[in-house]
């Protein structure tokens, strides 16, 4: 179930910041609707590592599809040969 308090609730930080667990974000919300989210630094960490790995991933993706950057064998050799 997510954890769900209003931003007001910072003017107690230290409770907020216990409600924080690895892998289970504090959702704050002003005037009723989602407005920031508070999360365990390792988590957010984690995260970006994943976003970078789907963007190089898409990146790939994208390269397979158009064709570009494509190399025969003898090219990769020769490339590879110092």
């Amino acid at each position: 179930m997510p954890n769900i308090k209003p931003v007001s609730d910072l003017r107690n930080y230290n409770e907020v910041l216990r409600s924080c667990q690895v892998g289970e974000p504090v959702f704050l919300t002003k005037n009723g609707r989602g407005r920031y989210v508070l999360m365990d630094i390792q988590e957010y960490e984690r995260q970006q590592a994943v976003v970078k790995l789907l963007s190089k991933l898409a990146e790939a993706e994208d390269i397979i599809e158009t064709g570009k950057e494509w190399r025969t064998l003898d090219d990769l050799k020769k490339a590879l040969e110092v």
